[in-house]
Formats: C-alpha cells, sequence, structure tokens
C-alpha cells in the first residue's frame, strides 16, 4: 500500500513537475451538473410552462443512473416502477377495482412527458386530443356530438388513471348523467314516454359521446322507441312493472313483424326465428349496429357458430366484405339448405364467373358437374390453398381411393408429393382426357422447359422429339429414377429388342448394361452427339474408368486409346473377353502387320495366331516405347528368350 502510494506521488510530482506552487494549490476537481453537456435538453425542456420538480431542481439521479463520456440512458427502474417512486399506486388509483389499460399495461410516459410540457398535469397534448392517441377521433365527431364532451372534454366524465366503475366513469352511470339531466323535468319525462328510465342504463338507448341520431339515440333505432311508444311493448308506465313486456317475445315481435312475410315461401327457418328468439340477435331499443343488431358484421352469427370464428390463412372474400355472413347465408329464412340464397353451384357463381365458364367444356370433373362446389371447397375460409378442406392431393383421394396407394413410390412427381393436382389438371373443367390442362410434352414444358429447349444441332430421340413423355415416364411417380415406367434396360428393350437380344447372349457384358444404366452413356432425350452419347470417346468411357484415366494422363498412350474406344471394343456386350469387337491377336492385326519380318523377329518367330498380345503388352498406355508392361521377367526385359525357350530359327 505504501510502495503504491509512493510511486502515485512520485508520478504527481513527474506530471506537476516545473508548475508554480502558488497554481498547484489553486488546482482541484470539480463535478459537472448534468445540464453542462445536455444543453440541448436544457433549451427544449426548462422554458416550458410545466417542468417536472426533479427535472427544475436538476436531481436527473432520482430517475436516472449517472453515466460517463460515453452516453447511457439508464433508468433506474424499469417502467411505471420509476414513477412509483414518487407518486404511489394508491395514490393514483391502482388499487381500484377499473385501471385505465395505457396505466396498467403500459407506460406513464405514453400520455405524460416525463420532463416538462406546454400543457398541464406534464400531459403530451391537452384535452381529448391525449386520449384521440388511442381512442378512434372519428366516433367521438359524428353529428350530434354529446355537449359535455365537446365543451369540457373526456375528463368531465371519465378519470383519467382509475375508478371504482366500469369505462373509468367518475361516478355510477345513471348518476353521472342526472348530474346534468334532471330527471324531474317536464321534458325529460315527456321524452322517455313518462316512464322512470332511471331505473335502467341510459346507454341502452343513447351513445354517451356521439351519434348520426339526433338526442344521441344510436344508429339503428327501434320505431316504438323513436316515436315514443314504449307502451306498444311495455306495460304502462305507472304500473307497479312498468319495463314488463305485455306479451310473450314471439309474439310481440310479430305484433309488427309478419312471419309470412318474412319467409316468403321458403322452406327452411333460421332455428332462433323459428323459435321466435328475435332477441338472440336483435336489440329490442336501439343498437350501434344495422337492423338493430346486438353486434357488428358477422359477430353476431359466431354467437352460436364459434367454429367460423376461427382464423384461416384463406379467407373467403365475402366474409370479409360489407355483407359478410350475409352475403350467402338467409338471416332469417330460406328456400335453401343452410338457408343459402341460392343452389350451392349457382350461389357461387354469382362471384366467380370466370368458373362457370368450366360449364362449356368438353370434359367436366364430377364433383363441378353435381353442383357441389363444397364437395371440395370450404365456403367460409380454408388453411389451404384455394380453400380446399384439406390438402388439394387429399381432397382427390376422397374419390380417387386407388391413386393414393398407386402414387405412394420412391420416386414421386413433384406436384404430387406437394399435393398440387391442378398443376396438370383443371379441377372444374377442360378440353383434353382426365382434364390435362395440355396433352404431351405441351404440358410437361411447363415445368421442364429448360429440358425441352432446343439444343442447336441435336440428335432427339425419337419418343422425345414426338413429345411422348409418358412412353418413358409416370406422370405421377414410379419405383424407378426418374419416374421411368420399368427400369432402364427393360424400358429401353421395349424399343431396342434386337439389341438386348444380342446382350443376352453376349459373355462379356459391360457394367451399365447389366445394372440398367443406359442413361450412364447416352442421354434419353437429346444429345448433340450421335447414338445421343452424352460425351465422345474416349471422355465417356473415362468418366467411370478414372485409375485408367490417370494413367493415361502421365504415360505415352496407345493410338486406338488416345482417339476411340470403340477401336477396340464394343459399348455394350461382346463375345470376346473385355468387351473386345474380336479376339486378340486378330483384334492387334487390324493395325499391326503380323506377317512383317520385324514382327516375327521381335517374337522370336512365334505363331501369331497363338500369341495374346496384351500378356506382355498394356493395349492403353505404358512408360516403354514399346507398350510393355511394368513389371516383366528380367530376361524377357533383355529379349533373350534362348534363356527359358527353345527358339526355332529360320
Amino acid at each position: 500500500m505504501a510502495v503504491s502510494l509512493f510511486m502515485i506521488l512520485c508520478c504527481g510530482g513527474l506530471i506537476f513537475a516545473g508548475q508554480p506552487a502558488a497554481a498547484l494549490g489553486k488546482m482541484g476537481f470539480a463535478k459537472k451538473a448534468c445540464l453542462d453537456c445536455h444543453t440541448k435538453f436544457a433549451d427544449k425542456y426548462l422554458s416550458m410552462k410545466n417542468v417536472h420538480p426533479v427535472v427544475k431542481k436538476e436531481k436527473c439521479e432520482n430517475c436516472h443512473l449517472k453515466h460517463g463520456v460515453v452516453p447511457k440512458l439508464i433508468l433506474k427502474k424499469q417502467g411505471n416502477q420509476v414513477c412509483y417512486e414518487c407518486h404511489s399506486k394508491e395514490k393514483i388509483g391502482m388499487d381500484k377495482a377499473y385501471v385505465h389499460t395505457v396505466l396498467k399495461r403500459g407506460s406513464c410516459a405514453t400520455c405524460h412527458n416525463p420532463h416538462a410540457s406546454q400543457a398541464s398535469n406534464l400531459l403530451a397534448k391537452e384535452g381529448s386530443e391525449l386520449c384521440f392517441q388511442c381512442h378512434a377521433q372519428e366516433k367521438f365527431e359524428k353529428d350530434f356530438v354529446h355537449e359535455p364532451l365537446k365543451s369540457e372534454g373526456c375528463q368531465v366524465c371519465h378519470s383519467a388513471h382509475a375508478s371504482s366503475e366500469e369505462n373509468l366513469l367518475l361516478q355510477k352511470e345513471v348518476s353521472l348523467c342526472l348530474s346534468c339531466h334532471e330527471a324531474g323535468a317536464s321534458a325529460f319525462k315527456k321524452a322517455h314516454g313518462g316512464y322512470p328510465v332511471v331505473r335502467q342504463s341510459c346507454v341502452l338507448c343513447h351513445n354517451p359521446h356521439a351519434s348520426s341520431q339526433a338526442k344521441l339515440l344510436k344508429v339503428s333505432v327501434h320505431n316504438p322507441v323513436a316515436e315514443g311508444e314504449c307502451s306498444s311493448c311495455h306495460e304502462q308506465a305507472d304500473s307497479d312493472q312498468p319495463f314488463k313486456v305485455s306479451m310473450a317475445e314471439e309474439e310481440l315481435c310479430r305484433q309488427c313483424h309478419d312471419a309470412e312475410s318474412m319467409t316468403e315461401g321458403s322452406t327452411v327457418s333460421h332455428k332462433p326465428f323459428q323459435a321466435g328468439a328475435c332477441l338472440a340477435c336483435h336489440n329490442p331499443h336501439t343498437s350501434e349496429n344495422k337492423v338493430l343488431l346486438s353486434q357488428a358484421g358477422n359477430q353476431v352469427c359466431f354467437q352460436c357458430h364459434l367454429d367460423k370464428e376461427a382464423y384461416v390463412s384463406v379467407g373467403h372474400a365475402p366474409l370479409s366484405g360489407e355483407r359478410g355472413c350475409l352475403a350467402c347465408h338467409a338471416p332469417h329464412a330460406a328456400k335453401n339448405k343452410k338457408l343459402l340464397l341460392a343452389q350451392d353451384r349457382e350461389l357461387c357463381f354469382g362471384c366467380h364467373a370466370k368458373t362457370k365458364e368450366a360449364q362449356k367444356a368438353k370434359v367436366e370433373h364430377y364433383p363441378f358437374l353435381e353442383e357441389k362446389c363444397s364437395t371440395c371447397h370450404n365456403p367460409h375460409g380454408s388453411n389451404f390453398s384455394n380453400m380446399f378442406n384439406e390438402r388439394m392431393d387429399v381432397v382427390c383421394y376422397t374419390c380417387h381411393m386407388e391413386k393414393r396407394q398407386e402414387f405412394s413410390t420412391s420416386h414421386t412427381h413433384s406436384p404430387v408429393s406437394n399435393g398440387q393436382c391442378q398443376a396438370c389438371h383443371n379441377p372444374h373443367g377442360g378440353q383434353n382426357e382426365k382434364l390435362l390442362k395440355k396433352t404431351g410434352a405441351k404440358l410437361c414444358v411447363g415445368c421442364h422447359g429448360a429440358l425441352v429447349k432446343k439444343m442447336g444441332e441435336e440428335n432427339a430421340h425419337v419418343p422425345f422429339s414426338d413429345g411422348e413423355c409418358l412412353t418413358c415416364h409416370n406422370p405421377h411417380g414410379s419405383n424407378f429414377t426418374g419416374m421411368t415406367n420399368a427400369k432402364q434396360g427393360t424400358l429401353c428393350a421395349m424399343c431396342h429388342d434386337d439389341l438386348m437380344e444380342t446382350v443376352g447372349q453376349d459373355k462379356s457384358k459391360h457394367a451399365p448394361v447389366v445394372s440398367d444404366q443406359c442413361s450412364s452413356c447416352h442421354n434419353p432425350h437429346q444429345a448433340r452427339l450421335g447414338k445421343l452419347l452424352k460425351a465422345a470417346s474416349p471422355d465417356l468411357c473415362l468418366v467411370c474408368h478414372q485409375e485408367l484415366k490417370d494413367k493415361m494422363a502421365s504415360e505415352q498412350v496407345h493410338s486406338p486409346a488416345k482417339s476411340d474406344c470403340a477401336s477396340c471394343h464394343l459399348p455394350h456386350s461382346s463375345a470376346a473377353k473385355t468387351l473386345l469387337s474380336m479376339p486378340v491377336p486378330g483384334l492387334c492385326g487390324e493395325c499391326h502387320d503380323l506377317m512383317d519380318e520385324g514382327f516375327a523377329g521381335a517374337h522370336a518367330n512365334i505363331e501369331a495366331a497363338v500369341i495374346n498380345c496384351v500378356a506382355c503388352h498394356n493395349p492403353h498406355a505404358s512408360k516403354d516405347p514399346k507398350f510393355f508392361k511394368e513389371n516383366v521377367h528380367p530376361p524377357f526385359a533383355e529379349r533373350d528368350c534362348e534363356g527359358c525357350h527353345i527358339v526355332k530359327k529360320k
């Protein structure tokens, strides 16, 4: 410790060496204030009308952690917790039954500026403008606006933070309304037909904010309500039970709404309508929805039809349109099952005119012919393309059951494995057999365009050039590579039967022929070379004979091997060994004169017919000028045959 202090003092002495003693005495360290650096902050906030007290007193560290040269804004606590340090939860009403969502789940800073503001209470905006950040402004600015809202804003009825009443009301709903509207006033009594409405909820009929209707009545108003004829449905205003209906629900509604006129000869009725349960869908007084519906749009239907509300990735357009369910269904009664406005297919054709054209097709799909679109499609939406009931292939298998097993192969056509039957077939109707979109290669070229594209002066396989893809391939799938109808050898033999017959008789067979791999050497569709060969010899052969390729690359190459393997070998099979076109030495005699004196002398005058050339020579490549093999008997290497053999001299 002493040593460290000594070193510091020494270093300090070095640093301050040469400074006057008086100057050193005046030096020291002063802590900078936050605003010394944050000048822009000071310019922006400190001149505002309302400044947060901790900001005004420059007590930044009440909320923030200190930082150094690198500015990093870190609050001491997360979110609203930093505010609760000064503003207790109880004080702002967090212990009450109803807490403003933005306060409960959001952030105080959504409404308040934590530093300063021109508005009161450090609000980001003044009055209702602040509320409109979350609450759609158009709902509060209709033709008729509630006077307190217009003149004083939302806070005249609502608490900003929390309340013991629903909707953050300052007091119970009716009591709040009566604080402005005198229930005993003659105008009030007249407007409500003398009924003691203070026992009920005002918002049953009125919109407390704004409306397109006079007297703030909701968008849709029942005629008796609009005309002040409450007694047409309820007991008299001065009775013991003034709000009791005068008769059963069904009978009451049908006093005005004649069932026969609403059904118009229909044979199928909506269950609530049939049971006279009008209030299952309609409000009896007013509603913010058309025709007094209790909920907006499809929501009224989803009260009973819960499964139809489930989210689907491919929705039916009418469902999300203005009419929703009513685009296809009648609300009360219809002549068709499921309350459809028209028969299955005719209803669909109302929007799908292009699909209707398939009726003129030469070949029509049976479900389409039978007017049953729902056999394949879900009219309410689906998680599958085109609103199919299931993945398309599963839908097709419901009728074409035998195909499921047939298509379960080791090599499956991509559209089949992906369930895209429509890639090749018209699902409704078409001009071609089996509902194919096009015939022959015209259909295949849609996906396999690069394969079909012309390659210049090419040689084309006859089935390929004629567009007869199915001669060799199964369009759905196969247990053979390339989705061929059979293994390659069997398939090729269907046309090249003479070749296969010869192969069967010969002793020596090329490995690709034996293993049914004709496409190892031949392109099955088209090629620039004759016989559809993939490459010229010897390059084609050396693809498999890699060891020979390496040898030929580093040694002297026999002329036939360098130019064309077919000079000596047959490509498919041979009666001779190693696919030779004829036995040795006859084959060698094609190029070498076996009757030449030089040849006889070099071979000890042995009769050429009994010589096996490849016993001594490598027919492809060698380091030796005479193509001798690498390992030879020493006397033979010295050309001393007489050491072992009796040589007959002529």
